[in-house]
């Protein structure tokens, strides 16, 4: 427990610094008791430390392209600057943006979406339905979106829409349609959204889209870009206030280490961390032994304790976030409960069952041990197995494993045949059942998509074949006293743009 505890401390030493936990000492002259009657001394406040200008750290060497560009600083920009047809609130539900209405036929799996009437590219010219499908059909080719589109059989553009055919049913498919719509000129992403990149003798900077389709409200006209490739260069960029917001992933396997006046936001993600059992072997190929080591999991704890709060703690595959979240079917923490479920099922131990864990994040190995303890301390000894990330994926593949711990990103739609069904291509744990399959397969077709998921979820909750941990959060991160009214979502840290208050030094 001590050098559990030692571990913790060490990976918290980042946040804590970034977070302002550490305080200064006072003066010896200030510690004295105030005596009755005695005023209290005025305090001088603080010096707000206000830039001239709003900037966003930028890679010129790298694309714009927002279906191409890499994660990060890139992909902060291309979002001021391109629209995509739905986009994610930050509760992870959909909501309109290019696309003004669509129809679903369930019998041929088929979309039709209406575009917003009377939006302009940047450029001035007008967004088509031609426009979309291009750009749609480009995303289907793309290493960020080609899995996420792999349902899709067909797109057709014509009068204002667009509809795209489905090989299966998914009644919750717009939810994946937030990809940004962009077209190229001269090499330069050109987009509806509320910027657009323009040069001047002092480089590239986003300048205020006059023709964005929602009239404005931008909260600065210029947003400049300051050069910084690299996570180095931006950290130091950042810490330098030369640029004001960044994002960061703070329990990530290199998370920032910052200090300074920073304001923190955090935004709620679609990745789940989870158990994963091996369902195809003695001992957990029995549910009720897989159920018994899932009262053992103390999400809140793991949450605050090892991943100070960047997550949100689920007992089901679906964000609490989420309406499809069944809150009515969860199970409070008992810490006697583990113990007692694990000896009704008459389980009694022949070995040591081992629990894998990637060795590149320390938040992980640490939430491993404190797994491995727990259900060690309800009666199934466990311990973990630390492997590099090569050394681990293969060990997935193989079935070489009872337990591990796992991070999978779902998709908005929350669609869970790839971890859950037979054969799905990140089912590691081989559960196999017909009831599941056919479950997902409802809910996927499904037109009270709550219902379906809650259904899913209770069957998921009796057989166990995982045990979801919680879903990670981004931070985005700004320098203190310059952005009030911040909202962000993973995909926009500027999400609420005209709701935002950007607050510069006067001239």
């Amino acid at each position: 427990m001590k050098n559990h505890l030692l571990k913790l401390f060490c990976l918290l030493l980042p946040v804590l610094f970034l977070t302002g936990c550490w305080q200064e000492e006072l003066p010896e002259e200030n510690t004295g008791l105030i005596q009755p009657g005695e005023e209290l001394p005025e305090r001088e406040e603080p010096e707000l430390l206000l830039p001239e200008a709003f900037s966003l750290p930028y890679a010129p060497d790298q694309s714009l392209d927002p279906i191409g560009c890499p994660d990060g600083p890139q992909q902060t920009v291309a979002s001021l600057i391109c629209e995509g047809l739905f986009r994610l609130t930050p509760g992870l539900e959909t909501e309109n943006v290019l696309c003004e209405s669509y129809a679903y036929d369930p019998e041929r799996c088929v979309y039709t979406l209406t575009l917003r009437p009377g939006v302009l590219f940047s450029d001035g010219s007008p967004l088509t339905a031609r426009d979309v499908r291009a750009a749609l059909e480009r995303a289907r080719q793309s290493e960020r979106y080609q899995s996420r589109l792999s349902q899709v059989s067909s797109i057709s553009a014509r009068d204002g829409a667009v509809t795209i055919a489905l090989s299966r049913p998914n009644t919750g498919f717009p939810a994946l349609l937030d990809i940004p719509i962009s077209k190229e000129s001269g090499g330069v992403p050109l987009g509806t959204g509320p910027y657009l990149l323009s040069q001047d003798e002092g480089g590239a900077y986003l300048a205020a889209n006059p023709t964005w389709w929602r009239g404005g409200g931008q909260p600065v006209n210029r947003i400049n870009l300051t050069e910084a490739s690299g996570q180095d260069a931006v950290l130091y960029r950042f810490s330098s206030h030369e640029v004001q917001l960044i994002t960061a992933d703070l329990t990530g396997t290199a998370p920032a280490a910052l200090t300074g006046s920073v304001s923190q936001w955090e935004a709620d993600t679609a990745i789940l961390q989870y158990v994963g059992l091996n369902t195809a072997a003695a001992p957990l190929d029995s549910a009720a032994l897989r159920q018994a080591l899932g009262e053992s999991l103390n999400r809140e704890h793991i949450v605050s304790g090892f991943f100070s709060g960047h997550a949100r703690a689920a007992q089901f595959p679906v964000s609490p976030l989420s309406r499809l979240y069944p809150e009515e079917l969860e199970v409070r923490f008992s810490a006697d409960a583990p113990a007692q479920a694990v000896s009704r099922t008459g389980y009694i131990p022949e070995r040591t069952l081992t629990l894998l864990v990637n060795g590149e994040n320390g938040f992980k190995t640490a939430a491993a041990d404190y797994l491995a303890e727990s259900f060690t301390a309800a009666g199934v000894p466990v311990e973990t197995r630390v492997l590099p990330w090569e050394e681990y994926t293969a060990a997935l593949e193989a079935g070489d494993f009872d337990l591990y711990y796992g991070e999978v990103r779902l998709t908005a739609d929350w669609d869970l045949s790839p971890l859950l069904s037979t054969g799905g291509a990140l089912n590691y744990g081989s559960w196999a059942d017909a009831r599941t399959d056919e479950l997902l397969a409802a809910y996927g077709a499904a037109e009270n998509r709550a219902a379906a998921m809650e259904a899913l979820c209770r069957h998921l909750q009796r057989q166990s074949p995982i045990l979801p941990v919680c879903f990670k959060s981004t931070s985005v991160l700004t320098q203190a006293n310059v952005l009030e009214g911040l909202t962000p979502t993973a995909a926009e840290p500027l999400y609420n743009l005209t709701g935002c208050t950007v607050r510069l030094r006067e001239n």
